[in-house]
């Protein structure tokens, strides 16, 4: 039998040759002096040959219980070569069944029933936060103490939010994997209860009216591209959500004037569930007010030419991003103090004050509209002249002091279309 000394002393020579132990096994000693264990075993009457492992990275111990299992799977009447192939190739596929290579296949299986605005949000949150960390790993072999550490990360920046949607789309691309036979458990299905508790999310806004008229005038007067200046007046204006100006098509504004003052916001754009978007009754009404129909005017002489009302300052036929309204107030030096989304907040706030005993109309205004399609039906026709009205009293404190939209022109910062 060999011992380890004398593998280890084992030289080269001209020719291969090998030393025997027992049972089958020996060492394969290579002309270049690498070192290879192998087991010559009989399986239907012809003889085989295993190979193991090169030495020294396998020992002659590890070497001994290999053979050992090959001799056993004989006694089992397994041919040991094809059982090794097997697990091969089962290695292989579980080598190549990552948790990135799930997470978009369940990605890809989903995203036909989100609106494309959240299937982008989806891939990107894991694309951002969890593949660079666990993507290549293979699903199965997925330890949870590396699921914490990812989440424990985003949790700590802090994003305690960001940190429990995580979570949940962790876990369903599990749930996923356990569907199609990959895995048989979820790591991820109770982390949520060791997760900090999420605050109910709250948009940073001014709640009194001279800090909202601040809020623009700071905005309106630094440097900056008079198309994201006129595209934050008109959010504060109508508080639509911030998407909604960002992605605004000409088709929806081009035709409204004193006499025409609705802007119709059609449902696939506004924030619905995938099969309300086709609803024409989900369609969100939007009174103009004078100043609102100024800054469409205003912004006429700057993007016509442009499919959007609000275009990208770098590839004029893009939408601009909803981005840079929020960089705009940062740089303004309302960082934590107030968001694009915030305008909705403020308006909320100031005017249910002012007006108590309007509050169904603001909200409709805000398109907090009743779950019942018949009575948001009949809001929609009750309320215009009303919400029309809102929508002026609104502008008038809000601009209260302020240059007309034309004076915004003035910031011009942009490449128009070649």
């Amino acid at each position: 039998m060999l011992t380890d000394t004398a593998v280890k002393k084992a030289v080269r020579q001209a020719k291969a040759y090998k030393l025997t132990d027992s049972g089958g096994l020996y060492v394969h000693v290579m002309p270049t002096g690498r070192k290879f264990w192998r087991c010559r075993y009989e399986w239907q009457g012809r003889e085989r040959v295993l190979t193991f492992g090169e030495y020294p990275a396998m020992s002659l111990v590890t070497a001994r219980g290999k053979r050992d299992e090959a001799r056993l799977l004989l006694r089992e009447k397994k041919d040991p070569a094809v059982v090794k192939k097997l697990q091969q190739m089962e290695d292989l596929k579980e080598a190549n069944e990552t948790f990135e290579v799930l997470a978009r296949e369940w990605h890809q299986s989903q995203k036909s029933g989100w609106v494309p605005h959240h299937a982008s949000d989806v891939i990107e949150s894991l694309e951002f936060h969890v593949f660079p960390y666990i993507g290549n790993m293979p699903i199965r072999l997925l330890e949870p103490s590396a699921i914490w550490e990812v989440l424990q990360r985003i949790q700590k920046r802090p994003a305690v939010e960001t940190a429990h949607r995580v979570r949940q789309r962790i876990s369903a691309v599990y749930c996923y994997a356990m569907a199609t036979g990959r895995v048989d458990r979820d790591p991820a299905a109770a982390m949520g209860k060791v997760l900090s508790p999420a605050k109910r999310r709250r948009f940073p806004a001014m709640r009194k009216l001279e800090d909202a008229r601040e809020v623009l005038r700071a905005a309106e007067a630094i440097a900056g591209s008079a198309t994201t200046k006129l595209a934050h007046r008109f959010l504060a204006l109508t508080v639509v959500r911030p998407g909604v100006v960002a992605t605004c098509p000409w088709d929806e504004l081009k035709d409204l004037n004193a006499d025409h003052w609705l802007w119709t916001v059609p449902a696939q754009r506004m924030k619905l569930r995938l099969h309300y978007k086709e609803d024409e009754a989900r369609d969100h009404p939007v009174p103009m007010s004078r100043q609102a129909l100024e800054v469409i005017e205003a912004l006429k002489k700057l993007s016509s030419m442009s499919p959007y009302v609000f275009p990208n300052d770098r590839w004029f036929h893009r939408p601009m991003s909803e981005n840079a309204l929020g960089y705009l107030l940062k740089r303004a030096g309302f960082q934590g103090r107030h968001v694009p989304h915030g305008w909705r907040a403020t308006f909320s706030t100031i005017m249910n004050e002012r007006r108590p005993a309007d509050t169904k109309a603001i909200d409709m205004m805000l398109a907090h509209v009743p779950k019942d399609n018949v009575e948001a039906a009949y809001n929609r026709a009750e309320h215009l002249e009303l919400r029309k009205e809102i929508a002026q009293e609104w502008a008038d404190l809000l601009l209260e002091g302020l240059p007309p939209a034309a004076a915004l022109l003035s910031s011009r910062r942009f490449r128009n279309a070649a």
